[in-house]
């Protein structure tokens, strides 16, 4: 014991700070292991506990890079594609980090392309990303260091003036990214169904009308042949006043109440007159 606290009195500072943070980076490893036996248990327990061929030779593989360490992949969302790059260049940009795994970027809308088409623009670009990392140790250090930054190292490259939107998505599996394809997918096929269900109730409306007109036009011809009389609808409906017939018929109004007031006005004077006139002769 009096050794140690010698040797402790005898560090300089420097080595005093490399000390604490080899503890600190002792420490976070220990919680970073803690959370991923948390999840293997949680997967684990989430499982029917039948486990098939493929993903046994995934794990051994998983391992056997590994080392002892357990590897478990981490998926990073990227929030911002920047036009004319593609999986493959941001699979050579990401790769210098650590191994990459499956890489999905989500194409833009069919209604974006189709007006670049007729602009003259053929490319696709993309809106937005998710690369899986097959470590989550080095995709939550890619994550931390990358974001904010620019994507390329020299001013000469083509996304250098753009940075990088990276987000480490806590817990998350590239199963449930399949679901959400999957729920899209459907939810588009489901508005496709309406619309041509629309267009069809649509069409079959006006077909339906055509043959109503051209029969009634038959019978009408037949009738004239005949001699007999043709009954001719009329379409009686009254249409919306405009603004201006509504003010006009106001102002008319109004008129008609100013000159109803002055000759009820006109006829109480005379009536007064009269009586008084009549009295002074008697």
């Amino acid at each position: 014991m009096e050794r140690r606290e010698e040797e402790q009195e005898m560090m300089s500072p420097k080595e005093e700070e490399k000390s604490v943070e080899e503890e600190e980076e002792i420490q976070r490893l220990h919680d970073d292991d803690k959370e991923d036996e948390e999840e293997e248990r949680q997967n684990k327990e989430g499982g029917d506990g039948e486990e098939d061929e493929g993903k046994e030779k995934t794990e051994k593989e998983s391992k056997a890079r590994c080392g002892d360490k357990k590897c478990i992949p981490g998926i990073l969302y990227l929030g911002h594609i920047p036009p004319r790059l593609r999986p493959k260049h941001l699979r050579n940009m990401l790769s210098a980090y650590g191994e990459i795994g499956r890489i999905f970027l989500q194409p833009e809308d069919r209604q974006v392309r189709r007006k670049k088409q007729k602009q003259g623009v053929r490319r696709c670009d993309f809106t937005e990303g998710w690369v899986e990392f097959r470590d989550k140790r080095i995709a939550k250090k890619v994550a931390a260091s990358l974001h904010n930054t620019p994507m390329g190292s020299r001013k000469r490259q083509r996304h250098y003036a753009d940075l990088w939107s990276i987000k480490y998505l806590h817990r998350f599996q590239w199963s449930h990214l399949n679901e959400r394809l999957v729920y899209e997918q459907t939810v588009l096929n489901q508005r496709l169904r309406t619309e041509v269900s629309q267009v069809k109730k649509e069409s079959n409306f006006y077909l339906d009308n055509v043959e109503k007109s051209a029969r009634m036009e038959r019978v009408k011809k037949r009738k004239e042949r005949a001699g007999e009389p043709v009954e001719e609808k009329n379409w009686d409906f009254t249409q919306r006043r405009t603004e201006e017939e509504i003010q006009m018929k106001k102002r008319k109004k109004k008129e008609l109440e100013k000159s109803r007031l002055l000759q009820e006005k006109s006829q109480s004077n005379v009536s007064l007159l009269a009586k008084i006139f009549n009295s002074s002769q008697s």
